[in-house]
């Protein structure tokens, strides 16, 4: 069966997700064409295809023990020059989503791997472009607010053309079990 490329993210919903892809797209990542606009919980990861059942098990049991939680995202930041990347900071919601991103990736589990940086929640704005137009990346967004319930994750898979194709969404179903270290509230 061979491997596939899979990746677990977080969806920014409308409007503010095709608005941003549609933002990446104007500032010359072309890439963003074949990328929704996401907060990554798995980075791209190659797989054996016959783990998928596996792996969806498993990713059906963190969202067993998830609860839905807030997400607001504020301002840009950038990794350069590190990366060259320019992104949406996650002001609140960040902690929950990395706990989330331990356990899609847990120990032992079928994606279980080290990431190449520590872990940092985000949107991607503009990545791998020319300066200047990171630049504007980052001052033409700087005031960009969004804010939305976080009610689930999905899995993605990397087709032979390079766009992220949706595969399943797992919603979270855990009420009493919160992640770890959360306050006790509902969100609408």
């Amino acid at each position: 069966m061979g491997t596939v490329t899979l990746g677990v993210s977080i969806a920014v919903p409308e409007p503010h997700g095709s608005a941003l892809q549609r933002s990446r797209l104007g500032f010359g990542d072309a890439a963003a064409a074949g990328i929704p606009t996401h907060v990554t919980l798995l980075p791209p990861t190659e797989v054996h295809a016959a783990d998928r059942p596996a792996i969806e098990d498993h990713l059906s049991a963190v969202a067993r023990a998830g609860r839905p939680f807030p997400l607001r995202l504020r301002g840009t930041d950038t990794f350069r020059p590190l990366t060259p990347v320019v992104f949406l900071r996650v002001v609140e919601g960040g902690a929950a989503c990395d706990r989330l991103q331990e356990r899609v990736r847990a120990a032992g589990g079928p994606l279980d791997r080290e990431l190449s940086f520590p872990y940092h929640p985000h949107v991607t704005l503009a990545h791998g472009i020319a300066e200047d137009a990171m630049d504007i990346a980052q001052a033409e967004l700087a005031d960009y607010e969004a804010a939305w319930t976080v009610r689930g994750f999905a899995l993605y898979q990397q087709d032979a053309a390079g766009v992220w194709q949706p595969c399943r969404e797992f919603r979270f179903t855990g009420r009493a079990a919160a992640l770890a270290g959360e306050p006790a509230h509902e969100t609408a």
